[in-house]
């Protein structure tokens, strides 16, 4: 057995951005508005090196001021790249912070790159017989692979790392030795450092070039064995090409030594890290660092893989485990210091229930009870909590109920197994929860609703939950308890898996816990949550939301309540006979596929694909997209742009869509009728969508795809209760476009909407002055696509991908789009400057959407934020109207004793199950809410239909 040791170098900047690009979608921000993406890529791909190889030695090398070097020898290098994002600004102290406190070596030396650094090292350490590794996703560094030097590329994205050596290199750039990666990227030019290459050179005939004359000196010297234009490209460049190598060779004799004491890999400095995810509130972060280096053992003890210590002279040693996505907490940020020297001031480790002062009581007994209750009846708020069986409040059965309205004291009252006795002590406490005058306070309060409706007991009067007010106070953010309790409250919370093990087969119930146990983490829950309604109150006022909250949020909640215990009905002999028939259709199809490319092959393979359609195919040309893993590109974007050319592209498309149809939906959901109802019952959140839209999970049926028409048959499957009842389906016209036309003011777009034209057709007739009555069906589409994707700020572009226009095409409809609805275009210039001026945008009821990146100097960030800015106040607002028609719908029918009911609601539509006997009386009054939920410049249309199914009805 061989006792090489093995040094890892992490090359930082290209970890850190990586890390922030892979968040840019959904960002960690904290409860302070702080990016903290950056910091948690680059901490993800340490601790996963940490955890795989447990390595010998390791350091990180950071860019500092870039170089010197090459900045002298060509003045444009690198000269194109955007500003770096403020949020990476922000993370490096950070980021170098932690790594101090890990003890780990960060290597700067101003005016040279991380590249140069690591390679000097790396050269160092092989030297002193280290197998080394660099980890880093940039190609520049295959050049330097040796026996001894490999390049390590992190998991990402569900792929795991990987591994060049020398036959990797050699085979990924198609040469013979690692060194000719210097000519490759010499000949083709590096578009992300502005290192020019060759004009019209590219991967291939870089490739190509290489196999011929072995290296840029001697392709410069032989070029007259070239032809054509490629042959007065290189001769009239060959200046560029020298240039461009020594560009691109990563320099091997920088001021730095390999110091193997210092860059051993030591056990941390736990207080300090703890301190700094404390402050970062990287919750799962901290408890996983803790796990493998706050035991007290020293480093070496600790075997992260499970393996032992055995450190083999094989470079499959490296443990190559699946990746694993990370969904990290998000949080605040104290004590950040403008001095990037400084360290961030620390905060102490957060308070427990073992170190806090607390006096909570069990009550049990007639006497206890009828004191507690009258002790409620005399309080103005109350929070209360719900402890049951399990998570679904249709079957979970109450195993108690805990109250507070004092911090730090609190009532726990259990309830028996027996089901009747439970009643008979939930009617005791009715008093409390039907009184007008008493609020009520609760984290996710809809779940106590539910379970208390299934007892007999409707809760009245005011409510409050903690979960929903921290929604509209900081939307970005997680509103879990544990997640406010220790931003806001700086206390960490018992963990329910304390109590009842880890989720599982093997995760008891609750009421196999000892009574004084739950006493203290169910009274603690509302306790806490006592203490986060007093906190949030005066912050809502702050935000102006609390008439959101109050008129809206709230009231709200009872009405998703009733829906949910409602549920809808669900055909699912006929879902069995779709699931049958589509399994024969995509394995037709399949079998086509098949045929088409000459070959069998695995479909579901993104590799297998590419190869198929781009390498023997040669579908769409030379240059198609690659991932970062060097494959083929085959997502739906990419193969929905090449379908016409080639019929085996479509037939592709349409068999993901039909297996993801079978698996998403027409097998999945008869395994969701609960078996006592018979029915369906999704579940509605409101605090998870940004925009204020409410998602459905458990099935998630707003996902159903309704312009396909396999995904039309899917609907089919939503019944009637019954032969009396009929599905009626309401559904708002254009109401996005029908708002922006009113906070906009434009005129000719309201006219449209105000004399009941077909909006299409009349901005169709204006854009490309005809008359309306001579508009085609291809200019009403397109303008469709135009009024539709301009919310959404589609480019030329992103207009001629979606239609048979040409780019310049595209370009002159959205130029005479503008043209028509000059207004509209002011307005969207409004949103963006009061976005900037302000940090956020609102919609017409006061939903902010916080855009912290709207002044961003990175241009992709900021366009993201600017689209934000246009169409974050138009869903919004239509997200809001719908909600104020579900609360007025939901009085209506409830006051009057209406037996139909509202079952769902799915982006504009509301879907209900009405009685035979009542099906033409409330059509006009459904009509007449919806219509009449808000008021603006231009009037609401809405559209019913019914029928059998929910397919008829739409």
């Amino acid at each position: 057995m061989s006792t090489q040791k093995r040094l890892f170098l992490l090359d930082a900047y290209a970890l850190i951005f990586r890390g922030y690009f892979a968040f840019i979608k959904n960002p960690r921000i904290n409860s302070k508005g702080m990016d903290t993406s950056a910091i948690m890529g680059f901490m993800n791909a340490l601790m996963d090196v940490i955890k795989r190889e447990k390595p010998d030695h390791l350091a990180v090398a950071f860019d500092n001021g870039g170089s010197t070097y090459r900045n002298e020898m060509y003045t444009a290098y690198k000269a194109h790249r955007d500003e770096t994002p403020e949020a990476i600004k922000i993370a490096v102290p950070y980021i170098q912070q932690l790594l101090k406190a890990m003890h780990i070596p960060i290597i700067e030396v101003k005016g040279y790159e991380a590249d140069d650094l690591i390679g000097t090292l790396a050269k160092q350490a092989e030297k002193e017989d280290y197998k080394v590794f660099m980890v880093t996703p940039d190609k520049d560094f295959a050049q330097l692979v040796s026996e001894n030097i490999f390049m390590y590329k992190p998991a990402r994205m569900g792929n795991d790392i990987e591994i060049w050596g020398i036959p990797e290199v050699l085979a990924k750039f198609e040469i013979e030795r690692p060194e000719q990666v210097i000519d490759y990227l010499g000949m083709m030019g590096d578009s992300a450092d502005n290192i020019p290459g060759f004009p019209g050179v590219g991967e291939v005939t870089a490739k190509k070039l290489l196999k011929e004359f072995g290296s840029m000196e001697n392709l410069l010297e032989n070029t007259d064995k070239l032809k054509g234009a490629l042959k007065d490209k290189i001769e009239n460049n060959k200046d560029l090409g020298i240039l461009s190598k020594k560009l691109a060779r990563i320099l091997l004799d920088c001021p730095v030594i390999f110091d193997a004491t210092d860059y051993e890999l030591s056990k941390p400095d736990v207080e300090k890290t703890d301190a700094l995810f404390n402050e970062l509130e990287f919750r799962q972060m901290k408890a996983q660092f803790d796990k493998y280096f706050g035991t007290g053992k020293e480093y070496d003890e600790i075997d992260t893989n499970g393996n032992g210590n055995d450190n083999s002279n094989d470079k499959n040693q490296i443990q190559k485990k699946p990746a694993k996505k990370t969904n990290e907490d998000q949080f605040d940020l104290f004590g950040f210091s403008d001095d990037e020297n400084d360290e961030p001031k620390t905060q102490s480790f957060y308070a427990t229930l073992e170190t806090t002062e607390h006096f909570y009581q069990i009550i049990q007994g007639d006497l206890p009870v009828k004191l507690l209750l009258q002790n409620l009846l005399n309080q103005t708020s109350v929070c209360f909590d719900t402890e049951t069986t399990g998570i679904d409040a249709l079957n979970a059965e109450l195993v108690g109920i805990s109250f507070s309205f004092e911090k730090g004291k609190g009532f726990y009252v259990p309830f028996p197994e027996n089901q009747e006795e439970a009643k008979i002590l939930v009617d005791k406490f009715k008093p409390f929860f039907e009184s007008e005058t008493i609020e009520k306070i609760g984290q996710n309060i809809k779940y106590d609703l539910k379970i208390l409706s299934r007892y007999g007991v409707s809760i009245k009067g005011k409510l409050f939950d903690t979960m929903i007010a921290h929604y509209l106070i900081n939307p970005d953010m997680r509103h879990n308890m544990d997640v406010l309790s220790e931003t806001y409250l700086k206390y960490s919370p018992k963990s329910i898996e304390t109590l009842i093990g880890k989720k599982g087969k093997n995760q008891q119930s609750m009421r196999n816990v000892a009574i004084e146990d739950i006493k203290e983490y169910a009274t603690e829950d509302a306790d806490i949550t006592f203490q986060l309604k007093q906190n949030f109150s005066p912050i809502l006022d702050k935000t102006e939301t609390k008439k959101l909250f109050e008129e809206i949020e709230i009231p709200l909640i009872p009405v998703l309540a009733a829906m949910e215990m409602e549920g809808i009905n669900l055909d699912v002999p006929y879902l069995k006979q779709m699931s049958i028939e589509m399994a024969k259709e995509s394995a037709a199809l399949e079998q086509k596929i098949y045929e088409s490319a000459g070959e069998k092959f695995n479909l579901a393979s993104p590799k297998q694909l590419g190869d198929i359609l781009f390498d023997k195919l040669k579908i769409g040309g030379a240059k198609q997209k690659k991932t970062k893993t060097g494959q083929y590109a085959t997502g739906e974007e990419i193969l929905s742009y090449l379908e016409k050319d080639n019929p085996i592209v479509k037939d592709i498309l349409e068999w993901r869509q039909m297996v993801k149809l079978q698996s998403t939906y027409i097998d999945a959901l008869p395994n969701q009728v609960d078996p006592k109802t018979g029915r369906v019952h999704t579940d509605y959140m409101q605090t998870v969508a940004a925009t204020g839209r409410l998602s459905s999970n458990n099935p998630n049926l707003q996902n159903i795809p309704i312009r396909t028409e396999r995904g039309r048959l899917i609907r089919k499957a939503f019944i009637a209760r019954d032969e009396n009842y009929t599905l009626l389906s309401a559904d708002y016209s254009q109401i996005e476009l029908r708002i922006i036309a009113a906070l906009s003011g434009e005129e000719n777009m309201l006219k449209a909407f105000q004399n009941n034209e077909d909006i299409h057709k009349s901005t169709a007739a204006k854009v490309f002055n005809v008359p309306l009555e001579e508009v085609t069906k291809e200019q009403r589409s397109n303008a469709k696509t135009v009024n539709f994707g301009i919310i959404y700020g589609v480019s030329a572009f992103g207009l001629s991908n979606q239609t048979s226009l040409s780019r310049k095409e595209s370009a002159e409809l959205i130029d005479a789009y503008y043209a028509t609805y000059p207004k509209l275009k002011s307005y969207m210039s409004k949103q963006i400057d009061f976005a900037r001026q302000n940090g956020y945008v609102q919609t017409i009821l006061g939903r902010r959407r916080y855009l912290k990146d709207i002044n961003s100097a990175n241009m992709m960030v900021k366009s993201g934020a600017e689209r934000n800015a246009i169409n974050a106040p138009i869903q919004g607002s239509a997200a809001d109207i719908i909600k104020i028609a579900m609360i007025n719908i939901h009085k209506k029918l409830t006051s009057e004793n209406w037996k139909s009911k509202m079952l769902l609601q799915v982006h504009d539509e509301l879907v209900f199950d009405v009685h035979n006997t009542e099906l033409e009386k409330i059509q006009p009054i459904i009509k007449h809410e919806m219509e009449n939920a808000f008021k603006m410049e231009v009037p609401f249309d809405v559209k019913i239909g019914i029928g059998e199914n929910w397919l008829e009805a739409h």
